[in-house]
C-alpha cells in the first residue's frame, strides 16, 4: 500500500515512506526506504518537502546514521541536507556528469564506486553502478534479502525516460544486463510497488528496448531521411501522442546508440539508416 507519510514494513529489514510528490513522472510519489532498525540507512530521501522530512525523522527515531542516494534528480535526493543536518548522518552518493537537471546542493561525504559495500550489524548493502537514466545512477543490493533498490533504473508499470546527453541508451541496456549477474529476488523501485520476479522484469525491459530500437531502425529505412518529429510518429505509433515529447527523448537516445554502432547517421537535424 502506498500512503504518504506512513512508514510501511516491506521486510524484516526494510520500511518504505512515500513522498507527497505524485505526478506523471513520479507515479504515486518517490519511495524513500529505511533500512535497518538500529543503525538506520535512509535510501533516497526524496524531495525537500517539510512533511516528508518530518516523516523520515520520525520513522528514524534518532537512529539514522547514513543517507544514500541512487542519483541526484530533484525528486530523489534534495531532502538529504535537512536529514543530515538533523541527524549528523554520513551522506553517500555520486555526483552527476553532463546533466543540468540535478540537485545542485548534493555534497556527499563518501563518493560511490561500483560494488562499494556498506555494512552494519544488521545488513550489507552493495552499490551497483547502473548508468543510463543518468550517469551517476546506482542501484543498491540488500544482500541478506536479495532486494534491489532500483531508483529510476527500473520502474513499476512504465519504462524509464532516457534523456541525452546525461542519459545513455547503450549504457542503460548494458547496465540492465549486468544486473542479471547478481542474485536478485525482488526489486524495490523508486516509484511504485515491489516487483517480485526480478529476472523476468529485467529481461522484459531489455527485450522491450531492443524491440523499440529495431522499430527505430525500420522507421528510418521506411522514411529514408527524417527529423525526430516525423520519426516519433512511426516509432511510437502505439503510444498516446500526448506522450510523444517524452518518447522523442528516448528515441533520440536510441538513435545515438545506433549512430555509435554505425547503423544510423545524421545530416544536420535529419536522421537516416546506414
Amino acid at each position: 500500500m502506498l500512503e504518504h507519510g506512513k512508514p510501511w514494513r516491506l521486510s524484516p529489514r526494510v520500511r518504505r515512506l512515500v513522498a507527497p510528490n505524485p505526478g506523471a513522472m513520479t507515479g504515486p510519489g518517490t519511495n524513500t526506504y529505511l533500512l535497518g532498525d538500529e543503525d538506520v540507512i535512509v535510501l533516497d530521501p526524496g524531495p525537500a518537502i517539510d512533511s516528508h522530512i518530518d516523516a523520515i525523522l520520525a520513522a528514524g527515531d534518532g537512529k539514522i546514521r547514513t543517507i544514500v542516494c541512487t542519483h541526484t534528480h530533484p525528486d530523489h535526493s534534495p531532502a538529504w541536507k535537512a536529514v543530515a543536518e538533523a541527524t549528523g548522518a554520513t551522506v553517500i552518493g555520486a555526483l552527476p556528469e553532463g546533466d543540468d537537471h540535478q540537485d545542485e546542493t548534493f555534497s556527499p561525504d563518501v563518493t560511490l564506486e561500483h560494488e562499494y559495500c556498506l555494512k552494519t550489524d544488521e545488513l550489507s548493502l552493495v552499490a551497483l553502478h547502473t548508468p543510463g537514466h543518468v550517469s551517476n545512477h546506482y542501484c543498491f543490493l540488500l544482500e541478506e534479502e536479495g532486494m534491489l533498490f532500483a531508483g529510476d533504473h527500473v520502474m513499476n508499470g512504465s519504462t524509464v525516460v532516457i534523456i541525452p546527453p546525461g542519459g545513455d541508451m547503450q549504457a542503460y541496456i548494458a547496465a540492465l544486463e549486468m544486473l542479471l549477474d547478481y542474485p536478485l529476488q525482488c526489486i524495490a523501485p523508486g516509484h511504485g510497488e515491489l516487483i517480485d520476479d526480478s529476472r523476468a522484469e529485467i529481461e522484459g525491459l531489455v527485450a522491450h528496448r531492443l524491440a523499440r530500437e529495431a522499430k527505430v531502425l525500420s522507421g528510418l529505412k521506411a522514411l529514408q531521411i527524417c527529423d525526430l518529429d516525423a520519426l516519433v510518429k512511426t516509432v511510437y505509433d502505439d503510444v498516446d501522442p500526448a506522450l510523444h515529447p517524452w518518447a522523442k527523448l528516448s528515441m533520440e537516445a536510441h538513435l545515438i546508440k545506433l549512430e555509435r554502432e554505425e547503423l544510423a547517421g545524421r545530416r544536420d537535424e535529419q536522421w537516416l539508416a546506414l
